[in-house]
C-alpha cells in the first residue's frame, strides 16, 4: 500500500515536472511548424491542401502520449539512472544537432554522441576544469550511457510501431527530378512524435522499495525510488519513388525493429562489460544513419512507380473528401478511360470530362492490373480532376528540391522548391541562357542533395 501511494505521489510530481519543462513545449511548437510547412508545399505543387497541419499535429500528440505511457512501463523494469542536469545536457545537445539537420532531432544521435564524449573524457580522469565547464564534464562523466542507450532502443521499438500504424498517413506527394533528369512522382514520409516519459530512478534519500528489481542499476535501488519526467522526441524520414507509402512504412518498421534489437543487445552487454560502451554509442549513431543511406541507395536503384504508363494516367494522390476518394480510387492505380475514351494527358482528361459536364464514367486499372468501372454525377464545386492528383508530366514548372531541410526554413516557412524554365524560347540570346544553365547546374552539383546526381548534362551537348 505504501508503495502504491508513493508511486501515485511520484506520478503527480512527474506530471508537474513535465508541464514546467520548456523542452516539451519547444518540441510541440517545432512539430506544428513542420506540418504547417508541409501544407504550404502541397499548395505550392498542387494548388490544393491534402493534409491538415492541425490534424497531423494532434495525431502525433496522441500517438506520442500513448507511446510515452507504454515506453515508461517497459523501462520501469530496465532501470535508468538520470539526473535533471543530465536531462538538460541531453536536450542541449539534441537542439544543437537540430540546427545542423532536422533528422538529427532524435535522441539516438544525442545520446550516442554523449557516449563518445564520455569515453574521451574518461581517458583523462585527473582533468577537472572549474566553474561551468567543470559542471558539464561532471554531468557527462556521471551519465549511465548503457542504460540511456537501452532507452534509445526501446524508443525505437515505439517508433517502429508508430511508423507502422501512422507512417503512411503522413506521406506527402511530391514532384521531384530523378537522377536522369526526368520528373517523377514520389512521397516524402516524415513525422515526429513527442513522448512524455516518466522514469523510475533510484532515490537520493530513503523511500519505499520497489517490489521488483530493475535489470540495470543493481544495488542502487535498495534505497527506494523517485520519478523523473523526460520529454523525448522520436521521428523518421523517408523518401520513396518506387513504393506505395504503406509498403515503405512496413519496410521501415522492420528495419527499425532490427536496429532496436541490435542496440538493446549492445547496451545490455556494455552494462556488464564497460569497454563495449563506445561500440554501443557509435552503433546508436552510425546504424541509425546507415538505415537512412541504405534506404536512399535502394530508392536510386529501383524504378519509379509514379510515372505514366503507355496507356492511361498514373494516380499519385487523391484529395480527401473528393469524388475520387468517394469512388474508391487509390494512389498507384491508372486512370485508363474517361467517358469511354482513352486518355494520355491532362488535356485529354479535361476534354473528356467536359464532354458531359453533369456525369462521368471512368475505367481504372487497379494495383493488380484489373479494370474496375465507376460512374458518378458531377456537382458544382467538385475538384476539376475529380480529386485525382496525377503523376507529373515533363511540363511541370515547379518541383520539390531534394535538399535536407533546415530548421531555418521551417521557422521562416521557406519551401524546398525549384522553378523549371525552358530554353527553347531563348533563341535570341543563347549565350546568356547557356551561362545561366551552367551556373545553375554546377551549383546543384555542390549542394547537399538527398538524391544526388553526379552527372551534369547541358541541353546543347548532344
Amino acid at each position: 500500500m505504501d508503495v502504491a501511494l508513493e508511486l501515485l505521489w511520484n506520478v503527480t510530481d512527474g506530471l508537474l515536472q513535465l508541464l514546467i519543462q520548456p523542452f516539451y513545449y519547444i518540441s510541440i511548437l517545432f512539430i506544428m511548424l513542420f506540418y504547417r510547412q508541409q501544407v504550404l508545399m502541397e499548395r505550392k505543387l498542387f494548388s490544393v491542401r491534402l493534409h491538415s497541419w492541425g490534424l497531423q499535429a494532434w495525431r502525433t500528440f496522441i500517438g506520442g502520449l500513448v507511446a510515452g505511457v507504454g515506453v515508461s512501463l517497459v523501462i520501469a523494469f530496465l532501470g535508468i539512472s538520470l539526473t535533471r542536469e543530465a536531462i538538460v545536457c541531453i536536450w542541449v545537445v539534441t537542439l544543437a544537432l537540430l540546427f545542423l539537420r532536422v533528422r538529427y532531432f532524435c535522441f539516438a544521435y544525442a545520446i550516442g554522441l554523449l557516449g563518445v564524449v564520455q569515453f574521451i573524457v574518461d581517458f583523462f580522469p585527473k582533468w577537472q576544469p572549474g566553474s561551468f565547464m567543470g559542471t558539464i564534464v561532471g554531468t557527462v562523466r556521471d551519465m549511465d550511457i548503457p542504460s540511456l542507450l537501452a532507452l534509445v532502443a526501446v524508443l525505437h521499438v515505439a517508433e517502429a510501431i508508430l511508423v507502422k500504424k501512422q507512417g503512411a498517413s503522413f506521406a506527402m506527394p511530391l514532384f521531384v527530378e530523378s537522377k536522369r533528369g526526368k520528373i517523377v512522382g514520389g512521397y516524402q514520409m516524415q513525422a515526429f512524435w513527442v513522448l512524455p516519459l516518466f522514469l523510475l530512478i533510484p532515490a537520493q534519500t530513503t523511500g519505499s522499495v520497489l517490489p521488483w528489481t530493475p535489470l540495470l542499476g543493481g544495488a542502487g535501488w535498495s534505497g527506494g525510488f523517485s520519478l523523473l519526467a523526460l520529454p523525448v522526441v522520436i521521428g523518421f524520414g523517408e523518401m520513396t519513388q518506387s513504393l506505395l507509402p504503406h509498403q515503405k512504412a512496413s519496410i521501415t518498421c522492420k528495419r527499425l525493429l532490427l536496429y532496436s534489437v541490435v542496440l538493446l543487445a549492445l547496451s545490455l552487454v556494455s552494462a556488464w562489460w564497460s569497454p563495449l560502451m563506445i561500440v554501443a554509442a557509435l552503433a546508436s549513431c552510425l546504424l541509425h544513419e546507415g538505415l537512412i543511406w541504405f534506404s536512399r541507395l535502394e530508392e536510386q536503384q529501383r524504378n519509379a512507380v509514379f510515372v505514366h504508363p503507355s496507356k492511361g494516367m498514373r494516380v499519385l494522390a487523391v484529395v480527401p473528401n473528393s469524388p475520387a476518394e468517394e469512388l474508391g480510387i487509390v494512389p498507384g492505380e491508372t486512370l485508363l478511360k474517361v467517358n469511354g475514351i482513352f486518355i494520355n494527358s491532362t488535356e485529354q482528361l479535361h476534354s473528356c470530362l467536359r464532354m458531359n459536364p453533369a456525369f462521368c464514367k471512368l475505367e481504372v486499372q487497379n494495383l493488380a492490373g484489373e479494370s474496375k468501372y465507376f460512374q458518378r454525377p458531377i456537382y458544382a464545386g467538385d475538384h476539376h480532376q475529380l480529386g485525382v492528383i496525377l503523376a507529373p508530366d515533363q511540363k511541370v514548372t515547379v518541383t520539390a528540391s531534394m535538399r535536407s531541410i533546415s530548421i531555418y526554413q521551417i521557422i521562416r516557412m521557406r519551401l524546398n522548391t525549384t522553378k523549371r524554365t525552358s530554353l527553347r524560347n531563348e533563341v535570341a540570346s543563347p549565350e546568356p541562357a547557356k551561362q545561366a544553365v551552367i551556373a545553375l547546374a554546377e551549383t546543384a552539383a555542390t549542394t547537399d542533395m538527398d538524391i544526388p546526381d553526379p552527372v551534369i548534362r547541358y541541353p546543347w551537348d548532344k
